[in-house]
């Protein structure tokens, strides 16, 4: 069973302060347990892939009519209050072991070295209804 762990740019459980706000070495133990995360992940064999991603400000909105011209909205979104920051997918036996993975990822360090209780959306991936009915 594959899962996507959407991680969201917001205030967490245990932390409202902007991660642009924290000391250097805090920033850099949260990177280090990310990366740890997905290290433990792939040497598991659960992980398909895993992405940080850039902020909002150098995301860019594309819509077609499929005819003419794709119309392109540019950042950044000031209404934006959380957005997407990155994301795992798994693939798990059961949907316990990704939200077991999701709680993991949501104890990730913060200020003072303290989990900050991100909330991580654990969704299934669909697949790809039968081409043959």
């Amino acid at each position: 069973m594959k899962y996507m762990l959407i991680k969201t740019y917001s205030t967490a459980a245990f932390c409202d302060t902007p991660i642009h706000e924290w000391q250097p070495e805090e920033i850099q133990a949260h990177i280090d347990f990310q990366r740890a995360l997905g290290e433990q992940l792939a040497k598991s064999g659960e992980l398909v892939d895993a992405q940080g991603l850039a902020d909002p400000g150098q995301a860019c909105t594309v819509s077609s009519d499929g005819r003419s011209a794709p119309v392109i909205t540019d950042g950044p979104f000031p209404e934006t209050k959380e957005f997407l920051a990155g994301y795992w997918i798994i693939d798990v036996d059961s949907p316990e072991r990704a939200v077991e993975i999701a709680a993991q990822a949501s104890a990730a360090p913060g200020p003072g070295g303290k989990p900050i209780g991100e909330y991580i959306e654990v969704r299934p991936v669909m697949s790809a209804p039968p081409t043959e009915l």
